[in-house]
């Protein structure tokens, strides 16, 4: 099994995302960040049924940097409820676990 992890989180909107993934690249937090946009979300919250378009960020990570990410990224993001969806793929090609690896910060022992 991989020390990969993708974080699934949505942004409301593209330049919030951007400014979010560039951030969490460039202080090596994430190796890689996708964005997608055209996210229709409908959630409860406040009690009522919502409804918004939204953006989706596919953050790529390892296990021992996900805490430092998910701190930053509540510390960033606009939601008071931010999505952050930690996932553990199956599997993932050496070469591509191995840069993620190499690409983010390594966690002090």
């Amino acid at each position: 099994m991989s020390d990969v992890r993708l974080i699934l989180c949505t942004f409301p909107d593209a330049d919030q995302a951007r400014r979010i993934g560039g951030v969490l690249v460039e202080a090596r937090l994430a190796a890689c960040v996708n964005l997608i946009p055209g996210v229709e979300s409908i959630y409860r919250w406040q009690g009522a049924v919502e409804t918004s378009a939204e953006v989706l960020a596919i953050i790529k990570t390892t296990t021992a940097v996900f805490p430092a990410l998910e701190s930053r990224l509540r510390e960033l993001h606009p939601y008071v409820v931010p999505e952050i969806i930690a996932l553990q793929p199956d599997q993932v090609a050496e070469s591509y676990a191995r840069w993620v690896s190499e690409s983010v910060l390594v966690a002090e022992p």
